[in-house]
């Protein structure tokens, strides 16, 4: 795995750690930490050995969304479409595209872009401190970088408009209840938390859950015989991994399948 100039990576039993390494900025968003991240996901999409992807920020924060204070490439005033076309979209679809699981470790606050970029993942574990801000609202901005969709998909229209429109912090408590986040633990086991949980996905049957990724996105514009029929395409592709064949055999053989991610 190459080295990147503001993020850590590692690789390690299916794991692909990627940690945002900003921590005097609390791994707020510049030029070259959106590059970077496109980058990593770009090579755990392409890599066999990547089971699963970590999110994590370095310090005290997750991220703390865009770096006002960065410049724009080529100095001027920044163009607010040129980075949520250039920058931020192609991440956020990158993450939804990634035919493997994501989960955002959340080590901290996780606002404006880096609040998004939590809602992104696949599943969200929380230290019991940390906190989501909707903080766009605040600098008198609106949700980007997929907040809009994630929050009404998550948590409903007059919920996502509380959340957008106040801007106001979400504990990690009632990000729980509010159905953003996963799992609620205790900071000093966030760690060993995630390692768990990361395991699991490492150890499963990646292309399975690549195809869920791909249906539950879908299953919120369909009717129900839009996705009745989409079932039945995905399951068809399903069925033709390795694992689910081995999967068979070692259901007949009474013992636990072990998954290739094949």
């Amino acid at each position: 795995m190459p080295e990147f100039q503001t993020i850590l990576t590692n690789l390690t039993d299916g794991v692909y750690a990627i940690t945002l390494n900003r921590p005097d900025v609390y791994n707020a968003f510049n030029e070259q930490m959106t590059t970077d991240l496109q980058e990593a996901l770009k090579l755990a999409a392409k890599d066999d050995a990547v089971r699963v992807v970590v999110l994590t920020g370095a310090g005290k924060a997750f991220c703390s969304g865009q770096d006002l204070k960065d410049a724009p490439t080529g100095g001027g005033k920044r163009s607010l479409r040129d980075s949520l076309e250039r920058r931020y979209n192609p991440l956020i679809r990158a993450m939804r595209r990634l035919p493997k699981p994501i989960i955002a470790s959340i080590n901290g606050v996780a606002a404006g872009a880096g609040c998004s970029l939590a809602l992104a993942a696949d599943y969200r574990i929380m230290a019991d401190n940390a906190k989501l801000i909707e903080v766009f609202v605040r600098i008198g901005l609106v949700p980007d970088s997929g907040s809009s969709w994630f929050l009404v998909k998550y948590a409903g229209l007059s919920t996502a408009f509380e959340l957008a429109a106040l801007g106001d912090d979400v504990p990690a408590d009632r990000a729980k209840e509010l159905g953003l986040a996963n799992q609620v633990v205790p900071a000093a086991e966030l760690a060993e938390a995630t390692r768990a949980i990361a395991k699991r996905f490492a150890d499963g049957p990646t292309r399975a859950y690549g195809y869920i990724k791909r249906m539950l996105d879908k299953a919120a514009g369909m009717s129900l015989d839009e996705a009745l029929d989409n079932e039945v395409f995905m399951q068809e592709a399903a069925g033709r991994t390795e694992d689910y064949k081995n999967a068979v055999v070692a259901f007949a053989e009474k013992r636990k399948p072990v998954y290739s991610g094949k």
